[in-house]
């Protein structure tokens, strides 16, 4: 568990410059006191606040009512760079042609891409939990870029018997949402926070939700909205804030460095490489408190006749996956590669 504690420790390095390493002692455990928040904590440790999330993707087993508030007495881990990246894991029961068909689309690394080590971390998940099943069977992975025919027509009709990975909206909340009400979700396969990028020098601040009413957000067309609605925002719903909608995450971060939005809502991921692939260091940095907290998943249709029966086996592999360490191996290495390609040049 430490080596994936360690590994996720660089994620936010994207934010600064190249420098020397910590100045301390990582890889230990400290005690929080009343007051200590993952930012407080970051800048003592490693003496820069934009790093809070090394310590919160280290310590994700911590339940927290409000992520900014850490309970005084709480254990937190205080991890290190990852080292060496292994070569990827081998895929026997991958097979063309195989019965039990996926579908996935590139273009979404580190999560999922041809081109990535593994074709990406959670395909690479979804490799290990089908080896780890009950009873495992052959399986094909099929591709598709087209992202927008994905749920509809091709998982929805079962032409396909499973996608990955997709975010899981409220579904408790909001039951009638189309994801909701046409697809069954796998377990969590990942985490991750989605955050408000802002230009440097903006004084934008994010405390509570009142502070982005009337802003303007731009989110690419096709991507999910339900977070900007969640939790009783309502900011698309009640039109209490303005969303451009372009082509690409590209054309919001450019928007945003032309001033003609005051911040675009994404994954620490995407973020992080945008910021480093547009030149964006010292230009963009993300917002302190996350705006949500979303996680992938594996869907099947609703109208799938063995559905339930996929889902009960993709689960019971993660679960396997988990306990046997091959979980922590896996997102350790990939997040690794996403790390140091994350480097100041």
């Amino acid at each position: 568990m430490r080596g994936l504690r360690a590994c996720l420790a660089g994620l936010a390095l994207v934010f600064c410059a190249a420098g020397p390493g910590f100045g301390q002692s990582c890889d230990v455990n400290i005690t929080t006191k009343d007051g200590d928040t993952f930012f407080s904590i970051a800048e003592s440790a490693y003496g820069d606040v934009e790093k809070w999330s090394l310590i919160y993707y280290a310590n994700q087993g911590l339940i927290l009512k409000d992520p900014l508030v850490i309970p005084a007495g709480s254990q937190l881990f205080l991890p290190c760079l990852p080292g060496t990246v292994p070569v990827v894991d081998a895929t026997p029961l991958q097979q063309s042609g195989a019965e039990l068909r996926f579908l996935t689309g590139s273009n979404y690394a580190p999560f999922t891409d041809k081109a990535w080590p593994g074709e990406g971390l959670i395909t690479e998940l979804v490799n290990a939990i089908m080896e780890e099943t009950p009873n495992p069977v052959p399986y094909s992975v099929d591709w598709q870029d087209d992202w927008s025919q994905h749920l509809f027509p091709l998982l929805d009709e079962a032409r396909y018997d499973m996608g990955f990975p997709w975010l899981k909206p409220d579904c408790a909340a909001d039951p009638r949402n189309e994801r909701c009400a046409n697809f069954h979700f796998s377990d969590p396969l990942f985490e991750m926070p989605i955050q408000l990028f802002v230009a440097a020098g903006s004084s934008f601040v994010f405390d509570r939700d009142a502070d982005v009413e009337g802003k303007t957000l731009c989110r690419p067309k096709g991507y999910y909205t339900h977070d900007l609605d969640a939790q009783g925002r309502n900011w698309i719903k009640d039109s209490k804030i303005t969303l451009v909608t372009p082509d690409s995450p590209d054309a919001c971060f450019a928007a945003l460095v032309a001033g003609k939005v005051d911040a675009v809502p994404e994954n620490l991921f995407l973020g992080a490489a945008k910021i480093k692939e547009m030149g964006l260091r010292g230009k963009v940095k993300p917002l302190e408190r996350p705006l949500s907290t979303e996680t992938l998943h594996i869907i099947v249709s609703k109208k799938h006749w063995r559905g339930t029966t996929f889902l009960y086996r993709i689960n019971a592999g993660l679960a396997a996956a988990k306990a046997k360490g091959r979980y922590d191996e896996i997102v350790t290495r990939h997040l690794a590669v996403f790390m140091e390609g994350l480097k100041a040049d």
